[in-house]
């Protein structure tokens, strides 16, 4: 998704965050509790849905730009189910382009959208289920007593779906928050109940932290196959189904205030670690099977930081914004951060607590705005910046222009392994392209 030069999503005018992005000193309880038993299991509806078994029914050549074939058009965002059903998000509207169709449905003014609020990202999830992301300004004081403040119930997140029809509906605004509490005297273990009203903090409801959905994506194979992730103004919730676990985040302290940051920038490595990037820090976690522990930073065996909370000295000092917009590994184990300022960066891993990492710039490309960066299973990265294209990076390490993809604006790589062959969605200024066999 594209930004404009001081990183708020396009289309608002919020006011500028204040020093420390509008984060506050995390509760007193903040992610303590003792680590559930083995069986801890899933929440209701915590399965992904429906699975696309059967090779995909979109065109095989290795480019086709949908917006000319299909007429999708020049969306801001797009996304991909589980039935391969394709998202498109403009504005206050939704749309979607079904296999077999030959042009998307559209509705607009659903969910957020008729309350005025400005939508920022889409994501699919399970076959005919899409998350709407929106932007909504942080609060001042993001401590509230009751769950029935209307605050409550701004920016956040829609859960979308298809009806046999072949209507786009409102399912839900997102609010059912899940996690493990401490076990009880029948050895039972509990869940917060669903009251809450949009993204909270799971380990306390009373702070409405995480208020702008900035970054989304779908883990597209392996255990959390089907699982979303969404990076906020303050940290990255993780969601199964309709529930949800809210939030992790990189994060630094300038004395006793703690900054978090806006995360841009969502991956996930080959292994299936969670790669987060904010504007300041970044860090790297292997998550915990069971959605109820996500929040939980103790026993740090529980969702354990390959790298914690750091930066690349190389790039910035620490306090200076790095504008992270992409982290992705290659096939070959290689780390990369894309900065929408300041170009593209391998990252080492020195150890898992140092507050720095090792990072070195790679040349060669005619831009340091990076917007987005994809690793595909040949073990290229595609990197795709706001002013020059989208770029291809091979397993040689050699750069080239992709010109197979017209506009030079690139505001969303999806990679979907789960296509025969597998599918790269580029979304740039000039519409939607998809390349396919990499």
């Amino acid at each position: 998704m594209p930004t404009p030069i001081d990183g708020t999503p396009p289309g608002t005018n919020p006011s500028p965050p204040p020093k420390d992005g509008g984060n506050v000193t995390p509760p007193p309880d903040a992610g303590e509790n003792p680590p559930p038993p083995p069986d801890a299991g899933t929440p209701p509806d915590g399965g992904s849905g429906p699975v696309q078994q059967t090779p995909d029914p979109w065109p095989r050549e290795a480019a086709v730009n949908y917006t000319k074939r299909f007429g999708v058009g020049r969306p801001r965002d797009v996304a991909v189910d589980e039935g391969f059903n394709i998202w498109l998000l403009n504005g206050n509207q939704i749309g979607v382009l079904r296999p077999g169709d030959s042009q998307p449905i559209w509705v607009k003014d659903i969910g957020q959208a008729a309350r005025g609020f400005t939508s920022t990202v889409i994501c699919g999830g399970s076959a005919g289920r899409a998350y709407v992301g929106y932007y909504a300004n942080e609060l001042e004081e993001a401590g509230r007593q009751s769950y029935e403040d209307p605050v409550f119930g701004e920016g956040d997140l829609d859960v979308v779906k298809l009806t046999p029809d072949g209507n786009i509906v409102l399912e839900e605004h997102l609010f059912r928050s899940y996690r493990r509490n401490k076990e009880k005297n029948d050895g039972s273990l509990t869940w917060n109940p669903p009251t809450n009203i949009g993204l909270r903090n799971s380990n306390n409801w009373t702070f409405d932290e995480d208020r702008a959905v900035l970054s989304c994506l779908r883990v597209m194979r392996g255990r959390d196959k089907g699982e979303v992730y969404v990076g906020t103004n303050h940290g990255v919730s993780r969601i199964k189904g309709l529930y949800y676990n809210s939030h992790r985040h990189p994060v630094w302290f300038e004395g006793t205030t703690q900054r978090a940051g806006y995360t841009y920038g969502l991956g996930i490595s080959q292994s299936g670690d969670v790669l987060i990037a904010n504007n300041w820090t970044f860090g790297i976690v292997t998550p915990n099977a069971d959605l109820g522990v996500w929040d939980w930073m103790n026993p740090k065996e529980l969702n354990p930081m390959k790298v914690e909370s750091a930066y690349l000295p190389e790039v910035n000092a620490l306090e200076v914004f790095d504008f992270w917009r992409g982290f992705e590994q290659t096939k070959d184990g290689r780390y990369y951060l894309g900065s929408k300022d300041f170009g593209l960066w391998e990252m080492s891993i020195i150890s898992r607590g140092n507050p720095f990492q090792k990072g070195t710039k790679i040349a060669g490309l005619p831009t340091d705005a990076i917007m987005a960066l994809a690793a595909t299973d040949d073990g290229s990265l595609f990197i795709g910046t706001d002013d020059a294209g989208l770029w291809r990076m091979d397993a040689n390490r050699t750069l080239s222009r992709v010109t197979d993809v017209p506009g030079g604006q690139v505001r969303r790589l999806i990679y979907d392994p789960n296509g025969t062959p597998a599918m790269l969605y580029v979304l740039t200024n000039e519409g939607l392209t998809v390349l396919r066999g990499h």
